[in-house]
């Protein structure tokens, strides 16, 4: 007996010995074929960039999680998480950490970056990570008026449509919720947090969806121009104020023309993008307006597209030139071709998101 438990213990030894050399010889091979891998997958998937949200979960990810019900989806995924966890959507407005970029770096840029305005007119698409912050200094300097107003319109274009796709997503989710049989808590607060923003006090529904809206691009363009001579006015360069909005209690540059009397003070804002949020929202919520924005609903009801043309016409009280204003955007917009830009989207980084836009 104690032969055969000796001839075992042999033969366990000898496999344990043989799955030690096995193991050691894949750890070996590991070692050698890993760093090379690892270099591989660097290089060959990098440009492949991958969007992780807040929660570690890839966009796709979220939206093809399985056994996920559409209503949860809706519920979970909401504009919010968006915006916070794509970068493109740039989120930092304190202008703390952003330098005024020279004309030519702009230029240097954009021509990197593949981002052509003639290419826009093509495509419909722009890529909003060629958002600027600040206007250049030499912008007035350029001479040639054609390459200014392409530099500027180049500038502002991105910014526009940023804010628009963001009113564009909210829009989308107040029907959502408005076609659900029930309302959650979450959609309460996210409605009340809505209201809060178009400055309704009584909760109405009705006036949401019809503040709730974009502003046509060519549009915004035009008035930006007009109020910036495409960039070179003081409020532009020293404030950020594409829009020339009045203020009378917020921080603000005087104008030289005005008495010493004078209370209002345009607005002055850190990057340019809020000047653009804080446009929309003038628009949008203003009583002075009120017509435009009925105009505009009248136009969506019908199932039309937004025409600047005539939306324009309702903004005669937003200068004191009135009528006359309201005829320099016109031409503005026509002679400088501004409609083609109406119907053109953000390029998104995701097939998901380009269906949610």
């Amino acid at each position: 007996m104690k032969k055969k438990i000796n001839k075992l213990s042999f033969i366990e030894n000898n496999k344990s010995f043989a799955l030690t050399s096995v193991f050691s010889l894949v750890i070996i091979i590991i070692s050698f074929v890993l760093p090379t891998s690892v270099d591989f997958f660097i290089k060959n998937i990098k440009a492949n960039k991958i969007i992780i949200t807040s929660s570690n979960i890839t966009f796709d990810q979220q939206i093809n999680k399985k056994g996920t019900k559409k209503k949860k989806l809706e519920k979970d995924f909401n504009i919010a998480q968006i915006f916070a966890d794509i970068d493109i959507f740039r989120s930092n407005e304190d202008g703390d950490n952003t330098a005024t970029l020279s004309a030519s770096t702009i230029e240097q840029l954009f021509e990197d970056t593949d981002y052509d305005l003639k290419k826009v007119r093509d495509t419909k698409l722009v890529n909003i990570g060629n958002s600027i912050d600040h206007l250049p200094k030499e912008i007035k300097n350029i001479e040639n008026v054609k390459k200014r107003k392409k530099l500027f319109i180049q500038i502002v274009l991105p910014l526009i449509l940023e804010e628009n796709t963001k009113i564009t997503l909210d829009r989308k989710k107040l029907f959502q919720l408005l076609n659900k049989n029930s309302t959650s808590e979450i959609d309460k607060r996210w409605l009340n947090r809505k209201f809060k923003q178009y400055g309704i006090k009584n909760k109405d529904v009705s006036i949401l969806k019809t503040r709730m809206d974009i502003i046509p691009v060519s549009l915004a363009i035009a008035q930006a121009a007009k109020e910036t001579g495409w960039g070179t006015s003081r409020f532009a360069q020293e404030g950020n104020a594409l829009f020339g909005q009045w203020t009378w209690s917020g921080d603000g540059i005087k104008p030289a023309e005005v008495s010493n009397d004078a209370k209002h003070k345009v607005a002055r804002f850190k990057v340019l993008r809020a000047s653009v949020r804080a446009y929309q929202r003038n628009l949008n919520t203003h009583s002075s307006y009120k017509e435009f924005r009925t105009e505009r609903a009248i136009q969506r009801d019908n199932n039309e597209k937004l025409n600047s043309l005539v939306l324009l016409k309702y903004l005669d009280s937003y200068a004191e030139t009135g009528i006359e204003y309201t005829k320099v955007l016109e031409q503005i917009i026509l002679q400088n071709s501004l409609i083609d830009f109406d119907d053109v989207k953000i390029l998104p980084t995701s097939r998901k998101l380009k269906s949610l836009i």
